[in-house]
């Protein structure tokens, strides 16, 4: 058959024209397992069987009130979901429980006394022992016959002078436990000069020395310093200090005095130390007063890290042993809203001054 161009045309492609269509490359078994081969677990070991992974989270059961007697009188088949407060305070915990890399030193300071400072700071320290597993130390670091030791049952005799006096021998932290007494929270503390037992008052020096020789054996000391920032032992106090918590009263002449212990950190090369501080108002009442408190909240607030607010207690101003649980529930939570404010800066990043 012809085309119109007078050329044959073929009826069927030949053989060399046509295109072959392929089959589909079946995977081989090989080439199945490379492509979709699993990625390898890693090798397990005893030390995986912690309780952590095996064990069931169990609730944690009401603290107080109408859920925790629900919970009670159901044997624990019955728990409410807790409570905005209890969150709240749960939230707190967690905060005060911030891991510690090495040791911390928080220092208690006022430029006025009978503020309440060393009562702040012992019973910061009792909040903190509480609830974190690690060690917890106060220190009373005023020269001048400071009471911290007077406010928990002493157990040795021993001060920090002593302490310093003996430090060359002191290895390990049973070395140390022979100078402190340790309070039912586990919290530790070291008292002050009492009696005038050295030829001179502990000064710069001796203050850092003290806080190195329990720095390897502690991961928290509180420094309860004397009233003031210009004495020799206080000078050392704020050089060995990660953070400070300045402490006032309610009224307005205790505030500008602590007011201007900031000013005078900011002006002395302490500016981040004053910028990370705690700022407590000790000691207010459930009544009315001339002074205008949230003003001076808000004051402090603006130049720190926070601005804690502590209630009258009437266990704290008898001047005998302090116990946490002897207090109100308020003071208590106070306390543990402090604590967590000053946890807060353990995870910044601060250098020790020298």
């Amino acid at each position: 058959m012809s085309g119109l161009d007078g050329r044959p045309q073929r009826l069927w492609p030949e053989e060399e024209d046509v295109v072959p269509i392929l089959a589909p490359r079946r995977e081989s078994d090989a080439d199945h397992a490379r492509t979709h081969r699993r990625p390898r677990p890693p090798r397990l070991t005893a030390a995986d069987l912690t309780p952590e992974r095996m064990l069931r989270p169990a609730a944690t059961p009401p603290e107080a009130g109408w859920r925790r007697s629900l919970y009670q009188l159901s044997g624990g088949l019955l728990s409410v979901p807790p409570s905005a407060a209890e969150l709240r305070r749960r939230e707190l915990i967690a905060q005060v429980k911030t891991p510690i890399l090495g040791c911390r030193t928080v220092a208690f300071v006022s430029r006025k006394g009978g503020v309440g400072k060393t009562t702040t700071c012992l019973l910061v320290g009792h909040t903190f022992a509480s609830y974190r597993g690690d060690r917890v130390i106060a220190v009373d670091a005023n020269p001048d016959a400071g009471t911290l030791g007077h406010r928990l049952r002493r157990e040795t005799t021993e001060t920090l002078p002593s302490l310093l006096r003996e430090r060359q021998a002191i290895r390990r932290y049973a070395d140390v436990r022979a100078y402190t007494s340790q309070a039912a929270t586990r919290l530790e503390v070291i008292a002050g000069d009492e009696c005038g037992e050295i030829d001179r008052p502990i000064g710069r020096g001796d203050v850092g020395r003290a806080v190195a020789t329990l720095a390897g054996h502690f991961n928290l000391l509180c420094l309860d310093a004397a009233a003031g920032v210009l004495t020799p032992a206080n000078q050392g106090v704020l050089a060995a200090a990660d953070q400070i918590v300045v402490v006032s009263a309610a009224s307005l002449d205790t505030a500008r005095a602590a007011s201007a212990t900031l000013d005078w950190l900011e002006d002395h090369g302490y500016k981040e130390l004053a910028a990370s501080a705690v700022a407590v108002v000790n000691a207010i009442r459930n009544e009315p007063s001339v002074v205008d408190l949230e003003r001076i909240e808000e004051h402090f607030a603006s130049r720190c890290r926070a601005c804690i607010r502590i209630p009258w207690d009437g266990h704290l101003h008898s001047g005998t042993e302090v116990a946490l649980e002897e207090l109100r529930p308020e003071t208590r939570e106070a306390y543990l809203e402090l604590a967590a404010a000053i946890a807060r800066g353990f995870a910044e990043l601060v250098q020790r001054r020298s």
